[in-house]
């Protein structure tokens, strides 16, 4: 029986005090155009000369190579980067969420220096990580963390403050069972948006359809979920390379529920033996696959080093779709490594220029160029994918 593969959704932080009165003021309106005419200064200079801007490191504060690391990935998402860069998350800013629009602002800012300072420089995410932290307190203080965890946090709280949904709608009990699986995954995904709706699930959030098969009358249910990222497993091989299509088929495996796993079947009205499996309905423009290296064995937590061979350009994943889908092809952009063991381990980022379209491996403050060819490794963690445009390909 291999292990159950839940749908990533980030976990809803514990409520905090009243923190309000301690932040900064918002940053007034003039002052953010001045900050949007110098950017896009610096940004049209960019463009007209042969310098390469997004080349600065992030200082460590003490075990902070997690966080680091995901910066650099987000920072090298071209359309999040450009959503910092000309402010145009000013106009999402939603006062209605739990940190005000804190923690946005400071990663918008942290992003603004990134691409504003002169490459070989750093700059410290102090005031970022101190948001962060408020916002989920479990990042609090600087032991070492899983980047992946932060990624999902990070994501859920930055889509809190641009959601552009201001006052939720009271969540819908009607059933969907009677409708036909595509109109149902319509009306699943409607009902996300009108609670979730912001330019970060714009580019993150895909759709995952779960299908549930009775052995005893052949009744399948479906579900249809949100996800920001997918958690797959590494296939244990006697022989041969493993590659992330082999992860990617066994996360879409079939898998049998059975003895105590046994779920009720809503035809039956009793517990019975089902297979259950996974197919993306809806395929987001950024994908994030997580691969699972780490597995908590008792008290101590075991790391898998297995070396998962990755396509760079043209990920097909037409084949993990649950309909006919023409336009699943991906192109890697960025990875998140993790080198070392669970006991003392360090995080770096390996990211593809949005502008220059190079390599560069980020390691903390240091930033040095590498060759497409050293971006596998069995270090490999977290893997950043972009959604190829159609005319891309053609």
């Amino acid at each position: 029986m291999r292990d159950s593969y839940t749908v990533t959704l980030p976990e809803e932080p514990p409520a905090l005090p009243d923190l309000h009165k301690d932040l900064r003021p918002r940053t007034s309106m003039p002052g953010s155009l001045l900050v949007s005419t110098f950017v896009g200064l610096v940004l049209n200079k960019t463009k007209s000369s042969k310098a390469v801007q997004g080349l600065t490191g992030l200082r460590n504060l003490g075990n902070t190579c997690f966080m680091n690391s995901i910066l650099q990935c987000l920072s090298n998402t071209k359309e999040l980067r450009d959503y910092c860069l000309q402010n145009q998350y000013l106009r999402d800013l939603n006062n209605n969420s739990r940190m005000r629009t804190a923690l946005m602002t400071e990663f918008a800012k942290l992003i603004q220096l990134l691409w504003t300072s002169s490459p070989n420089d750093s700059v410290s995410p102090s005031e970022f990580k101190t948001q962060i932290q408020r916002y989920a307190p479990r990042f609090v203080g600087y032991n070492q963390q899983d980047a992946q965890e932060f990624l999902r946090f990070l994501l859920d709280g930055l889509h809190s403050e641009v959601n552009r949904v201001l006052v939720r709608p009271r969540a819908s009990t009607d059933t969907l069972d009677h409708l036909p699986d595509d109109e149902k995954s319509r009306q699943m995904w409607r009902r996300y948006q009108e609670r979730e709706d912001s330019r970060i699930s714009d580019l993150f959030v895909g759709q995952l359809k779960s299908s549930l098969t009775c052995s005893e009358c052949g009744y399948c249910s479906t579900a249809f979920d949100p996800f920001w990222d997918l958690s797959l497993p590494i296939p244990k091989k006697g022989y041969g390379e493993v590659t992330l299509m082999d992860c990617l088929r066994l996360f879409t495996k079939e898998d049998v529920l059975d003895g105590d796993e046994k779920p009720t079947c809503c035809r039956c009205k009793t517990r019975t033996r089902c297979t259950k499996k996974f197919s993306i309905q809806k395929f987001p423009k950024i994908l994030v696959l997580h691969l699972k290296r780490f597995s908590e064995a008792r008290i101590r937590t075991s790391k898998l080093t297995t070396f998962v061979s990755f396509q760079l350009k043209d990920l097909d994943l037409r084949e993990f779709a649950s309909q006919s889908c023409n336009h699943a092809i991906y192109n890697l952009y960025a990875v998140s490594n993790h080198s070392g063991t669970t006991m003392g381990g360090h995080y770096t980022a390996y990211c593809k220029s949005p502008i220059s379209s190079e390599w560069h491996s980020f390691n903390d403050s240091r930033v040095t160029p590498m060759s497409s060819s050293h971006v596998r490794s069995s270090d490999a963690y977290l893997l950043f994918y972009e959604l190829a445009s159609p005319s891309s390909r053609m």
